[in-house]
């Protein structure tokens, strides 16, 4: 797990530095993940090629054990037939001995043999082991990257949102509307002054017309003029 353990290891120094100087988070993730993989793919070869090592010195083991049974055998058969007379006791005696001796080198491959096995299964053990927590690694981060791209979304939006306020001020915007609204009031004020103005400009000869209109007091007296031929 080369790339993998230099990033996400926690407590080493060094991994704690490579993480902060990422720019890219979520593409080092995944080559941490395609780094497991390969590991996982070399712990499965290499447990295949230890169980083969074992079932080929297990195979070896039981041949030598048939073997130095073997051997014993003859010696006993040879010693019987000593005692029935078909073979000399001196030859059976020196051919039991052969077969005996056969017996102890097979037995010293046996005990070589038993070793090798043992070793070789506990490396299968090992291996196993490593691959499980592989496994078990890939899919912890396989499912910590679907949680961290989500949060790397979330998090890009956040920031260009929160970008864009910041910056909004400084573009002059918010500046801008505040000057354009004192604008409008000043504008309103200043229309409501000539307007002022307006009425302050009106001659006497105006103001008296104004005040001597008669032009109700005309209606009126026509109304009552002819509310009088209809009652005459």
């Amino acid at each position: 797990m080369n790339i993998f353990r230099r990033l996400f290891k926690i407590g080493e120094a060094h991994a704690n530095k490579a993480v902060d100087n990422l720019e890219d988070p979520i593409t080092m993730t995944e080559q941490g993940i395609r780094d497991m993989k390969e590991d996982l793919n070399k712990s499965v070869e290499a447990m295949a090629q230890a169980k083969a090592l074992a079932i080929r010195s297990k195979n070896d083991l039981n041949a030598y054990q048939e073997k130095a049974k073997d051997y014993e055998q003859k010696a006993v058969l040879i010693l019987k037939k000593a005692q029935k007379g078909d073979i000399s006791t001196d030859e059976a005696d020196r051919l039991a001995k052969e077969a005996l001796l056969k017996k102890e080198e097979t037995q010293a491959k046996i005990n070589q043999t038993q070793e090798e096995t043992e070793k070789y299964e506990k490396n299968v053990e090992k291996l196993k082991s490593s691959i499980d927590t592989i496994k078990g690694n890939i899919t912890k981060w396989e499912n910590e990257l679907k949680t961290l791209k989500a949060r790397v979304k979330v998090s890009d939006a956040t920031k260009n949102v929160n970008k864009q306020m910041a910056e909004l001020d400084s573009a002059g915007t918010v500046s801008m509307l505040e000057r354009m609204k004192e604008k409008v009031a000043q504008e309103e004020a200043l229309a409501e002054a000539y307007g002022e103005m307006a009425d302050q400009g009106k001659s006497i000869d105006q103001e008296l017309d104004e005040a001597a209109s008669s032009t109700d007091a005309q209606i009126d007296d026509e109304l009552e003029r002819l509310k009088k031929q209809l009652n005459s």
